[in-house]
């Protein structure tokens, strides 16, 4: 063989070899469409312009979904192929859970029209923070107007009792949980930054500080809550209450500059990777981890360190090589809440966005 021809077969072998690497992994962006038009197929209900809770419906299953899963899908859809459309129209389902009760209107667990439910702020600080991610992307005033009206409502459920801290559900006055005080904190930040309003960043940081002080765990993850009947804190972990904290101090920084915000965020990414990722696949509700995932993405975009991303990227593919017959993700022969389908959704998406940017290695 001729050198000029040995070394024109050793380009084309290298080439091969990138573009096999490069095939190995899931396309995340063609996983989330699929994904997508499953969700559509099996959980929404046109007749009634509602999503099912289940799929395959269980006997017990109410007419509508709860309002979480909306939570999820509204979030999914502006992570995935940006289209206003998918975004508008599960948000006009989520106004159908629109509760105007005093002290401050807000969403409930359950239409109304159908029999209403609790009202839980995490439920709508998670609508809050989507909201205003469409008003950071459109400029739109009435995304801000909804996230101005979620704080009215989240900000009900404050008082000083145990230091500070937000409730969890309306009326239940039992626990003050890292779930209803760090997306506050993210949402709160969204505001400040939106208007410039100040009081909006001293929440933000009344309750970061609460959450350092009641409910941060020795290696800087989070417990889940502190019970105010016996000052009792629940222990357990979930990899969502990292991911809002996680955030909010990426978010921090972001506004104020801090580099003490920056080093705490890479403290939080490196426990969490530890503990919810050392065995490949996920420990939690796919929803918990695509908050989680929120955090990773926002740190990568500021430190570049792919670190974070590599343990959750295994348990991404670990989870797209086993969906189940009908092309969701959980077990065969289960009916598969939508919770976690829409979390795997908004993994999927922004996956792909992290895919498109380089990031995965």
């Amino acid at each position: 063989m001729k050198p000029a021809y040995r070394l024109l077969f050793f380009l084309l072998m290298l080439l091969a070899m990138a573009n096999s690497g490069r095939a190995q992994g899931p396309d995340y962006a063609k996983e989330y469409r699929l994904l997508k038009e499953q969700i559509l197929r099996q959980y929404y209900n046109p007749r009634l312009n509602y999503y099912r809770e289940h799929a395959p419906a269980r006997a017990d299953d109410r007419p509508s979904s709860y309002l979480w899963p909306l939570c999820a899908l509204l979030e999914a859809y502006q992570a995935g192929e940006p289209d206003a459309k998918d975004f508008e129209q599960t948000f006009g389902i989520i106004r159908k859970y629109y509760d105007q009760r005093q002290p401050a209107a807000g969403y409930a667990s359950f239409p109304p029209e159908l029999g209403g439910g609790s009202r839980f702020y995490d439920d709508n600080q998670w609508i809050g923070i989507a909201v205003m991610h469409q008003y950071e992307k459109t400029g739109d005033q009435r995304w801000l107007h909804h996230g101005e009206e979620i704080y009215r409502f989240m900000m009900s459920g404050f008082d000083t009792v145990s230091g500070g801290g937000l409730y969890w559900e309306e009326g239940k006055k039992t626990t003050k949980n890292t779930c209803s005080n760090g997306p506050g904190i993210l949402l709160a930040l969204q505001l400040y930054r939106a208007t410039a309003d100040s009081m909006y960043l001293k929440t933000a940081t009344g309750l970061y500080q609460w959450v350092n002080s009641r409910l941060r765990t020795p290696e800087g993850l989070y417990y889940d809550n502190l019970n105010l009947k016996d000052n009792h804190v629940d222990k357990r972990i979930y990899s969502y209450n990292a991911g809002t904290m996680l955030e909010a101090n990426v978010l921090f920084y972001k506004l104020t500059g801090e580099g003490a915000y920056l080093k705490e965020a890479q403290k939080i990414a490196a426990a969490a990777d530890r503990r919810f990722f050392e065995k490949g696949q996920f420990h939690d509700n796919y929803w918990f981890n695509a908050v989680l995932l929120r955090g990773f993405q926002q740190l990568w975009a500021y430190d570049k360190n792919t670190a974070w991303l590599d343990g959750f990227r295994k348990a991404v593919d670990h989870a797209v090589a086993h969906k189940n017959d009908q092309g969701l993700f959980g077990k065969n022969g289960k009916a598969q809440n939508l919770v976690p389908q829409g979390g795997m959704l908004e993994i999927l998406g922004r996956m792909a966005r992290l895919q498109k940017q380089g990031a995965l290695k």
